[in-house]
């Protein structure tokens, strides 16, 4: 019986499966776990991360994350916009950001150190919501779903369900939150990130020298979470190119009376 439930599980969650176009009009496949079940996922690995902590305690700083954040999500559709967001600041050296389905963020103080204002560090927290909004941690999920489900099936006949259970939850967290997305997802969330921050009044040229000054920290060794990301000359000129063509939704912007004063 609990094997027949275990088939079901992966079968069902399979045959939920849909293909979806993004923003940039790329085709995806997502839908092995539900948009609910994703924000519950991203909730609960933000409320262990932060229990983990350490947090930073400077209300300055953690108002300023909070700060760009609100500013860009005013940018995002209303179902969007309506999620739960809340960031978190982590005492932590190394430059590094994330942001996880149901509207979670969270920055390393070491961010500030590379973030030099408020256009770059909004770059960064752009760059990151535009992973979610994108939905790649679904896309990711679905994807590893879909590439393991035959050897699942196999240890649910296997008699292992148990152990099935604890690789599957192991799967969900590395393949969906951990881990870093593809080069296709990093260049897609450059590119909704980029336009995002003009949209909501941050200079979009600022996301060149954010990504100069995280090229020059890390050295002849970019810091981890750049390992899958493009080549950084490429990005670099990718980014300048986009820049001057969203200069134009900027100025509107900030004719608009969007002028973010985070800092």
């Amino acid at each position: 019986m609990k094997h027949a439930f275990a088939m079901l599980v992966i079968v069902a969650s399979l045959a939920a499966c849909a293909t979806t176009t993004s923003s940039t009009g790329r085709t995806q496949y997502v839908g092995a776990v539900s948009q609910e079940q994703l924000n519950q996922l991203g909730a609960q690995a933000f409320t262990e991360a932060k229990q983990k902590g350490p947090l930073s305690t400077n209300s300055g700083q953690n108002a300023y994350v909070r700060c760009v954040v609100n500013a860009l999500v005013q940018q995002l559709p209303g179902d969007q916009r309506a999620m739960a967001w809340e960031s978190a600041v982590f005492a932590v050296d190394e430059p590094n950001a994330y942001a996880l389905p149901g509207g979670k963020v969270g920055i390393n103080t070491g961010l500030f150190k590379v973030a030099k204002d408020q256009d770059q560090l909004a770059a960064v927290v752009a760059h990151e919501i535009g992973h979610v909004v994108e939905r790649h941690h679904d896309e990711r999920i679905t994807r590893q779903m879909g590439a393991a489900g035959a050897v699942q099936l196999l240890g649910a006949v296997a008699g292992d369900y148990g152990q099935l259970a604890t690789q599957g939850g192991s799967m969900l967290a590395q393949t969906g939150f951990l881990l870093p997305g593809s080069r296709v997802q990093e260049t897609e969330a450059d590119v909704v990130g980029q336009r995002m921050m003009a949209q909501a009044g941050f200079d979009p040229r600022a996301a060149v020298g954010l990504w100069q000054n995280m090229i020059a920290a890390g050295g002849s060794r970019p810091p981890q979470w750049l390992s899958t990301h493009p080549d950084p000359q490429s990005r670099i000129s990718e980014l300048q190119a986009r820049a001057t063509q969203l200069v134009p939704t900027y100025e509107q912007a900030r004719a608009a009376g969007r002028r973010p004063a985070c800092r």
